[in-house]
């Protein structure tokens, strides 16, 4: 039996595809820390990877994401769901294709992104229940969350629920409308009093990244039962986004340098992506690590690049992951040689810019379609600003994550060799 250390009390968790598992796995995926525990890492999950790539020429994700709707019943300043064509849902019947595919591609685990996915939440039971040897995540903003939804989630058992939240009371009323922190709150302890393990989301920006990496805010979600974090930097996707939100190179080294002593000092996992997402080999999106596809069936790198040039209506999941602009752009990661500038979109616009350009990949941002070089141009100052901040971060770091980085991005080659038919050697 597994046990992990949750605020201060050392939990069981129970075998895969039980969502505590999930989280252990996600605590081991993020934090590995060196090759051997990431290869041997849940039942040699990586290595079962490395086999079915090799075999479908092409890099198998971790975890698909996957947007079961466009529509969403908030209207969150900032949130790209703004530019979305309202209306679009993949099917019941689509989602047990799309998830069929996967299982045979040996992809454990599905998260589910938005729009908001729990207005679809009696099709997302049915899928549970039908994919039961798969773990499920949803990223959700827990105002849908009752009850009798919390029963049907302790019965199932695979299904897990990352809560969003932005602060404080008045933080997160400010982005998400007046009454949806209690709501939120409302949610965790129904959650909690049932004994569901789920996580808190937050996204920090100009405005509140103070209190996101503060220790009283992370301390109260632990307080309410969140048994990990994900954090959310806020970036300016999408052609209406508000630039004025997106946090300075101080403000980020701030978040990064308070959460890596939070999660430290109190052994709690928190994932904050774009300041330690992965510091193993950077950037994990085009299936080294996520895929994604939106409402429309557009195959996407991740949640947030809103590029594609393949669509699971028209090709397999499989013929999607080998496209010409995964392919371009799992061939240029890593995107830097420090894990702290792992982003083509905030770190290196340049490189998005190349990567799509080559491949010629779409806007898929549906209503308000951006072209690559317009969301580049909100990027690059920051990006300059950011370098020589993450070069001193970076040496600041523990010992084993400079130590290992080099021999993660050398593993990273070899495996894109064998996936993707090319030959490096280790």
């Amino acid at each position: 039996m597994k046990y992990m250390l949750i605020n201060g009390k050392k939990e069981e968790i129970p075998p895969f595809p039980h969502h505590k598992a999930y989280i252990y796995r996600s605590k081991q995926f993020f934090f590995a820390k060196g090759l051997t525990t990431h290869l041997t890492m849940g039942n040699f999950i990586t290595l079962k990877e490395l086999y079915k790539g090799f075999n479908n020429k092409c890099s198998i994700p971790r975890v698909l994401l996957i947007d079961p709707t466009s529509n969403c019943n908030l209207k969150c300043k900032g949130c790209w769901s703004h530019d979305y064509e309202s209306g679009h849902n993949i099917s019941y019947e689509k989602l047990n294709d799309i998830l069929d595919q996967a299982e045979q591609l040996g992809i454990k685990d599905c998260l589910m992104t938005g729009g908001e996915p729990l207005l679809r939440k009696d099709d997302i039971l049915k899928i549970c229940r039908k994919h039961n040897k798969m773990t499920f995540g949803i990223f959700t903003n827990g105002t849908l969350i009752d009850e009798n939804f919390a029963d049907e989630m302790a019965k199932l058992g695979n299904l897990n629920v990352f809560l969003s939240i932005e602060g404080t009371r008045e933080e997160t009323d400010f982005r998400r409308g007046e009454g949806v922190y209690n709501k939120v709150i409302k949610a965790m302890d129904v959650l909690s009093d049932k004994g569901i393990a789920f996580a808190f989301s937050a996204c920090y920006h100009y405005g509140n990244y103070k209190t996101i990496a503060s220790d009283e805010f992370l301390d109260h979600m632990r307080e309410k039962g969140a048994w990990f974090g994900w954090l959310f930097q806020y970036i300016p996707v999408g052609s209406n986004a508000d630039t004025s939100l997106v946090c300075t190179a101080e403000q980020r080294a701030y978040v990064q340098e308070k959460i890596r002593d939070y999660s430290t000092k109190n052994d709690y996992v928190i994932i904050d992506f774009w300041n330690n997402g992965h510091l193993s080999f950077g950037c994990i999106g085009a299936g080294v690590g996520f895929a994604h596809i939106n409402a429309k069936g557009d195959v996407e790198p991740c949640a947030f690049c809103h590029y594609s040039d393949s669509n699971i209506y028209d090709v397999s999941l499989v013929e999607a992951l080998r496209s010409k602009f995964f392919t371009e752009f799992r061939n240029s990661q890593p995107f830097s040689e420090n894990p702290l500038r792992a982003c083509p979109i905030i770190d290196n616009p340049q490189s998005l810019i190349n990567v799509v350009k080559s491949s010629n990949a779409k806007s898929t941002h549906l209503a308000n379609p951006e072209t690559v070089e317009e969301l580049a141009m909100k990027n690059f100052a920051r990006a300059d600003e950011w370098e020589p901040v993450a070069e001193l971060l970076f040496k600041k770091m523990p010992e084993h994550v400079q130590r290992n980085f080099p021999r993660f991005l050398r593993y990273f080659s070899f495996k894109k060799g064998i996936t993707d038919g090319r030959r490096e050697d280790i």
